[in-house]
């Protein structure tokens, strides 16, 4: 009975993942749905599945929901109040006609407006102001399209409202996701810049090698600055000896940012109160640092995720105050919210998927033996004998089985992290390998989906922008995805087994 159990529970996974592969099936649809097919499969009762996978899965993920309903409020914000437009054209002054010094300015510029923007409505509208601007210098259109791909992945990557989502689901803690997180922004970065001097080659441009060691050094120290930072201040765990030598570098920097945050939010009130009698309020160059703030509260002062938005938001409508744009925060407040209402939905199937393979939290041992005779969830029992003959268990079977499966992360394939891909880790939760080592292998092969992948809709979006075929994007930009992918396995297979 239970090996036809088991047989029926891979062939359901199989059958979704293929109709969400197809895109005959919406991940919205296919996640609730096989989160209730396999616990009905294993034997669940009707009224566990309502009371535990669907009433408590629903709320499995409230956190990040939360969090990127506050993340969409302030990505909204910014765009009303011409934040996001400033920020870009800033950048577009400091870089002068340089086609190297442009392309790295506007590929930071795009990290820095990714870690808090998100959604196609940003994406438009940061991509009108970038790519034109881009083009003007006669960088060519792949290449433009392809740096705004580049720059929206790599900011993803600091977007606080997914840690919060790998955190929950994978039961991780902040300090673990962004530890490799670190790793995979290093390779991906340092690829990307490889990929940006390559391409302005091939486009005709005449590169100096000093011209691009001028320019790495800057985007060195940018970097060097970063992650100093962030693993001085207790992001990640450092030797006694370091702490020792570094303690007083630490002091300064905490002190530095902790004042310069004070400053900026002071200046943003009193810009706000000195001109409340005033129609209009000139937008003011330290609106810039709107998209940054949240990060720099949560890496270096711990401050919740949520608080750290709702300051950020704070910030935003003080520092762009003008006479009765209340109006402006109320319509943010709601349009943000919308916009992030797909990915709130996705997350309610996750939550569902989660609690249906992995157990529910709020049904004792006692509660499970007197309706199931045995003290595990009976989807997990079904489940492990199979996943532990196919998941590696050595770092080598690691890298190189995730390796040759990390396409299964485009065309919404089963390792994509927006269909499958957490039901994929839910399985492997179950059958014991290490939460960060999923957390890596997820974040690895979701390079290739967040980069290449032709149905995502801002790759749909920036191709027919820059009049060029989605398919071409991804064979551009393919064997660099791999390539980053193949390092990150390495890196977490080296942290994790």
């Amino acid at each position: 009975m239970e090996t036809l159990q088991a047989i029926a529970l891979l062939i359901v996974f199989i059958l979704i993942t293929g109709l969400m592969s197809k895109r005959i099936w919406p991940a919205l649809l296919a996640m609730p749905i096989l989160a209730v097919l396999i616990s009905l499969i294993a034997g669940i009762k009707p009224h566990d599945i309502f009371q535990y996978v669907i009433g408590e899965g629903s709320l499995r993920l409230a956190e990040p929901i939360i969090i990127s309903m506050f993340g969409g409020i302030l990505s909204v914000l910014m765009q009303k109040t011409g934040i996001a437009e400033g920020f870009i054209k800033k950048g577009a002054e400091l870089s002068g006609d340089n086609p190297l010094i442009i392309s790295f300015v506007m590929f930071l510029f795009i990290i820095l407006l990714f870690t808090t923007l998100g959604g196609l409505g940003a994406m438009i509208m940061v991509g009108a102001i970038v790519l034109p601007i881009l083009t003007s210098v006669g960088i060519g259109r792949l290449t433009a399209a392809v740096i705004m791909l580049l720059g929206v992945s790599l900011g993803g990557m600091f977007n606080v409202g997914n840690w919060a989502l790998y955190m929950n689901a994978l039961n991780l803690s902040q300090q673990e996701v962004v530890q490799f997180i670190l790793v995979i922004f290093a390779i991906a970065f340092t690829g990307s810049v490889v990929y940006i001097i390559i391409q302005l080659y091939r486009d005709g441009f005449n590169l100096s090698a000093k011209n691009i060691i001028t320019n790495l050094g800057v985007l060195a120290i940018i970097g060097g600055l970063i992650f100093g930072g962030v693993r001085l201040h207790d992001t990640i765990e450092l030797s006694e000896q370091m702490r020792d030598t570094l303690a007083v570098v630490s002091n300064v920097v905490y002190y530095f940012f902790l004042a310069a945050m004070l400053s900026l939010f002071l200046h943003a009130v009193y810009r706000a109160f000195s001109h409340r009698n005033k129609a209009r309020n000139p937008m003011h160059w330290s609106a810039v640092f709107t998209p940054i703030i949240p990060l720099i509260l949560i890496l270096f002062f711990k401050v919740n995720f949520l608080s750290a938005f709702i300051l950020g938001i704070g910030y935003a409508y003080l520092i762009t105050y003008k006479r009765d744009n209340i109006s402006t925060l109320i319509k943010s407040l709601i349009e943000g919210s919308s916009v992030v209402l797909p990915a709130v939905i996705l997350m309610f199937g996750i939550g569902w998927l989660l609690v249906s393979v992995i157990g529910p939290s709020g049904m004792s041992e006692e509660q499970m033996m007197a309706s199931y005779g045995t003290a595990t969830w009976p989807v997990r029992d079904l489940m492990l004998p199979l996943v532990e003959r196919i998941i590696p268990s050595t770092g080598l079977m690691y890298v190189i089985t995730f390796t040759v499966l990390a396409p299964l992360a485009l065309y919404r394939g089963p390792l994509n992290v927006w269909g499958m891909g957490f039901g994929i880790a839910s399985v492997m939760i179950v059958a014991g390998m290490p939460s960060g080592a999923i957390l890596g292998m997820l974040w690895s092969v979701g390079q290739l989906q967040g980069i290449s992948d032709p149905t995502n809709l801002q790759n749909v979006w920036i191709a027919n922008e820059m009049k060029v075929d989605v398919q071409k994007i991804l064979y551009n930009t393919l064997p660099y995805s791999w390539i980053f992918a193949l390092l990150g396995l390495i890196a977490a297979a080296f942290m994790y087994f």
